[in-house]
């Protein structure tokens, strides 16, 4: 059995782009490299930060950081079910209701 099929023997599939950690690592690469590039080609003011061009370091920090989220999400993916079961719902909650249209 493959690991895209479930005990049931029905195809899941995974996440994808739309899983969290994808969402944070891009955020976090984006504005890692934009971080780097600033600390490349900007001014490091290297008096107000100790001697340390915090834009360069920052934005490699950023980076490590979001390949660790992209590498989290690859190797441990969220699968999604195809199909859920409804949950057993308590008889005495009021269900809500919906206004029908009045009948032609």
């Amino acid at each position: 059995m493959s690991s895209d099929t479930t005990s049931e023997g029905t195809r899941a599939h995974k996440a994808g782009a739309f899983d969290i950690r994808n969402i944070i690592g891009a955020l976090m690469g984006v504005y890692g490299v934009i971080l780097a590039l600033a600390g490349i080609f900007g001014d490091p003011e290297l008096e107000k930060t100790g001697d340390i061009n915090a834009n360069l370091w920052t934005g490699l920090a950023l980076i490590v950081v979001a390949a660790f989220f992209f590498g989290w999400a690859r190797l441990r993916p969220i699968v999604v079910p195809e199909d859920v079961d409804r949950p057993d719902d308590d008889p005495t909650r009021p269900a809500p209701t919906r206004k029908r249209p009045p009948a032609h």
